[in-house]
Formats: C-alpha cells, sequence, structure tokens
C-alpha cells in the first residue's frame, strides 16, 4: 500500500474477520447487447466462464464463503443459472432489486437486511485479481468506514471517458466521480465496508433514487472514506464489446497468476 502515514498509524484499528461479500449483478449491461443478445450481463463468458463466476471464485479463494448477490435485469435466466451453480464451501442468498433500472446505490440498499457486520462489495463485471481482495479483507477497518481499492496506475487504464475517478489526500479519498478533471487515482469497483454504508446511501436518497458513489461521496466528507493502493495488480471493467475483448486479449498474462499474499499488507 502506498499511503502508511501517520494519520494511519496513530488510529485504532479492529480486524475484521470478514467472509462474506455483497455483488452487484442487477445491471440491464445495454451497451454489451450487441453481443449479449439480452442475456444478462453477469453470465457474459470471458475466458469460458460467466463473469459472475470469476467474480465468485477469486473472492472465494480470497477468503469469502458467505455471498449475497443483488439481481435485477434478467433475473430469472440468473435464478436458473445459480439453480446449477455448485462451488464447495459457499453459500449464495439471492436478493432481488426490481428497480434495477435506478442507479446502483439502489441495488446496495437491497441487501440492507443481509449484513450486520463488515462486508466485502463487489461488482459482477469487474475482473481482478484473488489476491487483490485478499490484500483488501486484511486492511484495518474502523467503524463507520469503507475502503475503496485505487489504481493509481494512470496511463494503463481502458476506457478513461467510463471509469470514475478518485482524489486523495494522503490515504483518504476526498473526491470521488467519473468527471473529475483533477484526480491521481481510479476506482477499482473493490469496497471494504462497514454496514454504515446503508445509512449513507439511504440519506444520500433523491427521488427515491442514488448512486455507490452518492453514498462514499456522504462518507467521504466525513473523512471516513479510504482508499487501498492495488499497486501492481490488475483488474478490469468489462462493460462493452471492446472492453470485452480487451479482457479476453489480456486475461492470460494479467489474472491467470499465483496469489500473492505478502505484496499488500503493512509492514
Amino acid at each position: 500500500m502506498r499511503y502508511t502515514g501517520s494519520f494511519v498509524r496513530q488510529r485504532k484499528f479492529h480486524r475484521p474477520q470478514v467472509n462474506q461479500c455483497l455483488i452487484l449483478a442487477a445491471g440491464n449491461g445495454s451497451r454489451l447487447r450487441p453481443l449479449s443478445q439480452g442475456m444478462p450481463k453477469p453470465l457474459m463468458q470471458v475466458h469460458g466462464r460467466p463473469l459472475v463466476d470469476h467474480v465468485i471464485r477469486d473472492a472465494h479463494q480470497a477468503g469469502i464463503d458467505r455471498f449475497v448477490i443483488v439481481l435485477g435485469y434478467g433475473a430469472e435466466a440468473m435464478r436458473d443459472w445459480f439453480a446449477h451453480y455448485t462451488l464447495e464451501g459457499i453459500s449464495v442468498t439471492l436478493v432481488e432489486n426490481t428497480e434495477y433500472y435506478k442507479n446502483n446505490g439502489v441495488s446496495v440498499l437491497k441487501a440492507k437486511d443481509c449484513f450486520d457486520s463488515p462486508f466485502l462489495l463487489l461488482m459482477s463485471d469487474h475482473i481482478f485479481e484473488a489476491s487483490t481482495a485478499e490484500a483488501l479483507l486484511h486492511e484495518p477497518l474502523s467503524k463507520g468506514e469503507v475502503i475503496l481499492a485505487v489504481d493509481s496506475k494512470l496511463d494503463t487504464i481502458f476506457d478513461l471517458d467510463d471509469v470514475t475517478k478518485v482524489r486523495r489526500v494522503a490515504d483518504h479519498i476526498v473526491a470521488i466521480g467519473k468527471d473529475l478533471t483533477d484526480y491521481d487515482a481510479y476506482d477499482t469497483g473493490m469496497f471494504l465496508c462497514s454496514p454504515e454504508l446503508f445509512d449513507a446511501l439511504e440519506s444520500s436518497k433523491k427521488d427515491g433514487n442514488c448512486s455507490l458513489s452518492d453514498g462514499v461521496r456522504a462518507l467521504g466528507r466525513k473523512g471516513r472514506l479510504r482508499a487501498f493502493d492495488i499497486g501492481d495488480a490488475s483488474w478490469q471493467d468489462v462493460d462493452t464489446p471492446e472492453a470485452l475483448a480487451y479482457t479476453e486479449s489480456i486475461f492470460d498474462h494479467q489474472f491467470c497468476r499465483q496469489s500473492v499474499q505478502e505484496v499488500f499488507y503493512h509492514a
């Protein structure tokens, strides 16, 4: 981790034994429809497996055994797929968001009753390395805090216009959004969350709608949004046909490496 200044060392943290994960899989994936032909985006295949399968398996390798997955668009097809899905050592709870046409914060809130302790939050269309999630799960988390895994390799992003940008002061995130012009890292879509995230989202609602960025932005204003730099690790948002093709082209090189536990941990 790049930011280990005195502010971090002076705070008192507890180390949660996080083994649960919320995965957002409700979006309609409109930009992938030329290829998906209506199939839910999480079921689109990358390297021979559905996107959501990659996410579950890598999170499980990192230490997660309880999954809550929010469905929306194509919920019936998703339920059918999960009815035949087997992975030893995990449990899966499916939650449906019938308002999946709204922003993704609404999907997070649909799972509010499923969590009363810290959890990992992932996107069903983001490929990542299991070792990154493993390192994030070992980050010390204060009560009421959210930690976002960020990528400071600014010259390696595939789709700059689509990525969410962040600006940091030390290890605090002070601004987040796709339209930021002054930024120093990218949002990778991986969060270690306290349950207080749900309260932040509820308070951020306008006309019954809110985005995840709205909620974490509210926490940032209170000094409760922290950055975890992923260093040299790889990740990819698969949101367009071009991004899908790119992910296929780099998969063997970027996402088939062994877990390296010691890379990210604090000294």
